[in-house]
């Protein structure tokens, strides 16, 4: 008997001779075993076929993982019959001229363009304006401090003025330098060393990078209390999107954790994934409302109302139908998107609910797709010569999910106030894979944390309606923008 190196064991003429002189019983056993074998190596070559064809449109998989073999955009939307382009009543944007310009530049012609006689500035007749938005000379100015000290002239003692809170040094750079440089690295995403010749490109002042640094840190610590209360609101919201991706730190895997509404962002750095992870983030144990994540196990082992992602599951179920050539992914993706439309026209109906006739059919088409797939995708017999349980198809695993958890997947449906997908939350983490691609991993934990906590604040105030540079230097003049934390 000869084993290949894929396991499977091989026999020679002479075994197979050996066998039918024993007989039938032998011949069959024999068999028997060899199309378990084959039906295993099957399931595993199914397996890795389906591994190799995953990309970011039917699994999990982030686009950022594919490089450039991105396969073409299967988009779920419909064809709406529009032409593509803004839509008629759309109000475009351009270049508007001001009433009062900055500057003004007269140009006078030098001599007549019909009899070359000489002119002067003394018979114009009028003037044609065409106007130029550009940077002004771009310098850092120098501003002294003077304390003055002055003699009181009644008893003769020197009283010194005290100086602002921001100016503690005999030479330093002030709030716009400093919010500039953090703004640089921790929204524009550039590396440290990039961001210091920005800085001399621009302003012609050479910084370091250690300067920078010890900017973005004391950043970051001055910001606790304000994560603390972004924390502490988020934590009261009645719908969260959480979700988590890794952070390379220091050489080893890290987890950044997101926890957001539409108006907050809150970020952690944790060495796990899950687990105690969730303490330490301190929003999931003590939240009574709808988290909005993935189907992680993580997050299903939590107590709180679950709301599981429909963008991760209409993925799901075009790898599925790639896969299977089945009928029900596809047909439940058109129940999911029916769902999701319905949904729509309600609240722009004002409607806080849909009608329960409209309910119940959208929730009978999901029960009969669920249905079709268990049918489809029965669960393996156990097999004599097999440890364990029979492992189960990615299409029965699906089919179980949407049975026992439906609820956490239909949640949009009954509360219009919880979204169809987590994609906020999957917004909220981009950046930081961008940071990543840029300027590597963090070197350290502390510098990881404290991107965070300066990334938190950033996404908190542009998801309010503030320009995240104009925050960043009213937040180092003590003039910090008033968050809208309820």
């Amino acid at each position: 008997m000869v084993t290949h190196n894929s396991g499977v064991k091989i026999l020679s003429a002479e075994e197979v001779e050996a066998l039918y002189d024993q007989g039938k019983a032998a011949m069959v056993a024999a068999y028997l075993k060899l199309q378990d074998q084959i039906v295993d190596l099957m399931t595993r070559m199914a397996a890795l076929e389906a591994r190799v064809n995953q990309n970011s449109q039917n699994s999990h998989k982030p686009p950022s993982s594919e490089g450039y073999a991105k396969p073409s955009p299967q988009s779920q939307r419909k064809k709406t019959g529009r032409r593509q382009g803004g839509q008629r009543g759309h109000r475009g944007t351009t270049l508007e001229r001001v009433e009062v310009a900055d500057h003004v530049v007269e140009h006078w012609p030098m001599c007549c363009e019909h009899c070359q006689a000489g002119l002067t500035q003394t018979h114009a007749q009028g003037y044609e304006v065409r106007q130029v938005h550009d940077l002004p000379p771009v310098k850092i100015e120098t501003t002294d401090h003077r304390a003055m000290r002055v003699q009181c002239r009644w008893c003769g003692h020197s009283t010194q003025a005290a100086f602002p809170a921001n100016v503690q040094s005999r030479v330093q750079y002030g709030s716009g330098v400093m919010a500039f440089g953090v703004y640089a690295t921790a929204y524009q995403m550039l590396p440290i060393e990039r961001t210091c010749e920005l800085l001399e490109d621009l302003f012609g002042r050479s910084i370091s990078g250690g300067t920078i640094m010890n900017w973005i840190s004391a950043s970051a610590r001055r910001l606790a209390p304000t994560q603390a209360l972004i924390k502490q609101a988020i934590r009261g919201s009645a719908v969260v999107h959480v979700d988590e991706t890794g952070l390379r730190v220091a050489g080893k895997l890290h987890w950044l954790h997101s926890a957001g509404t539409e108006r907050l962002t809150y970020y952690h750095v944790d060495t796990n994934r899950a687990g105690q992870a969730f303490e330490r983030v301190g929003i999931l144990p003590d939240f009574t409302g709808t988290a909005v994540h993935d189907a992680l196990p993580s997050y299903l082992r939590q107590d709180v109302r679950h709301a599981l992602c429909n963008a991760h599951l209409l993925r799901e179920l075009t790898g599925l139908q790639e896969q299977t050539r089945q009928r029900w992914p596809a047909q439940l993706k058109g129940v999911l998107i029916q769902m999701k439309d319905a949904v729509a026209k309600a609240v722009a109906r004002g409607a806080d609910h849909l009608p329960s006739d409209i309910l119940a059919r959208l929730e009978r088409d999901f029960d009969r797709c669920v249905n079709r797939a268990l049918r489809a995708n029965p669960r393996p017999k156990h097999s004599p010569t097999q440890r364990g349980r029979p492992r189960a198809s990615p299409a029965r695993n699906l089919a179980e999910r949407l049975l026992h958890h439906k609820d956490s997947v239909l949640r949009f449906l009954h509360d219009v106030h919880v979204p169809f997908d987590n994609n906020l939350a999957e917004r909220d983490l981009r950046m930081s894979k961008v940071k990543q691609k840029v300027s590597g991993c963090f070197r350290s934990l502390d510098g990881a944390r404290a991107f965070a906590a300066i990334r938190g604040y950033i996404s908190t105030v542009a998801k309010q309606g503030h320009a995240p540079f104009a925050a960043l230097r009213a937040f180092f003049d003590d003039r910090p923008v008033q968050l809208v934390l309820g």
